[in-house]
């Protein structure tokens, strides 16, 4: 079993790993701070978001976007104090969750079902993916998932790639390169038992995915094909990318929570690192 290596511990409920200029970047939704940790372990608390940190993503002159989960903001950083990009929640009501950017500057948001009078979400829980352009305009990128959750564009800029919390799946999405906008769904994996988190892409077109509820990063292929799993003996395991010098190592989010504690704000968040390898393409 791979164990893999603690990097840092003892932080708050951990989101969007994001591997920026030879750092490891995340939101940490109990300190509500944008971090980073060096290879050393020492984090640094970079600002504080009081809506509550979640998606990361750079925009193509450096810019850090950051979703405010809350009050529905995207918040663009660039050194100073966090400045209001787009209000998404003038347009949409429920919470927002990850988020993407591609090499345009458009930013790509999962989101939460909006909540009835009483606070609560349908039995059938749906959320759509809102598209944040350029110019600062909002709308509906795709409708109708069962929560989404993370979110990768491939290299190309040719497909989003979403993982569907409560469709225990990942969802292909063609971009429209001159608009941004997303094509019909189609199924990329389906994972069974397994409730996707953050996700992240290996440089042979693979997945992996956080899957919280069995405590394990899984890696995918197209199709649904397991080609490794790491147990993370029952911590969540939330959300995970690959970064380091040569992109080998995964830098995987793993939480020491249960929903209850999730819910009251307690629990232990922990950045663990795993050397994995890109899997050999199969002979035809």
């Amino acid at each position: 079993m791979d164990e893999g290596a603690l990097l840092a511990g003892g932080l708050g409920f951990l989101e969007a790993p994001r591997w920026i200029d030879g750092s490891l970047w995340f939101s940490d939704f109990y300190s509500r701070r944008v971090c980073s940790v060096d290879d050393d372990g020492n984090v640094t608390q970079h600002f504080y978001v009081p809506g509550q940190p979640s998606g990361l993503g750079v925009q193509p002159d450096g810019g850090l976007l950051v979703v405010s989960t809350h009050d529905g903001h995207i918040l663009r950083w660039d050194g100073g104090r966090p400045a209001l990009l787009a209000d998404v929640g003038a347009h949409y009501r429920g919470g927002l969750n990850d988020m993407v950017t591609d090499r345009h500057g458009r930013a790509y948001v999962s989101t939460f079902p909006v909540p009835t009078a009483h606070g609560d979400v349908s039995h059938e829980p749906i959320a759509p993916i809102i598209l944040v352009d350029t110019d600062g305009s909002i709308r509906t990128a795709a409708d109708g998932l069962r929560v989404a959750n993370g979110l990768i564009i491939t290299p190309g800029g040719e497909r989003l790639i979403v993982a569907e919390t409560l469709g225990a799946r990942l969802l292909a999405y063609d971009i429209d390169s001159n608009t941004g906008d997303l094509g019909d769904p189609q199924v990329f994996a389906d994972l069974g038992t397994r409730r996707p988190d953050g996700i992240c892409l290996d440089e042979g077109g693979n997945v992996w995915v956080g899957s919280y509820a069995t405590s394990e990063f899984v890696l995918v292929s197209e199709g649904g094909e397991v080609l490794r799993c790491i147990p993370t003996r029952d911590r969540w395991a939330v959300a995970c990318v690959l970064g380091g010098n040569d992109g080998r190592t995964l830098f995987g989010l793993a939480m020491d929570v249960s929903v209850d504690s999730y819910l009251d704000g307690r629990g232990t968040g922990n950045i663990v690192t795993y050397r994995v390898e890109v899997p050999a393409a199969k002979s035809s």
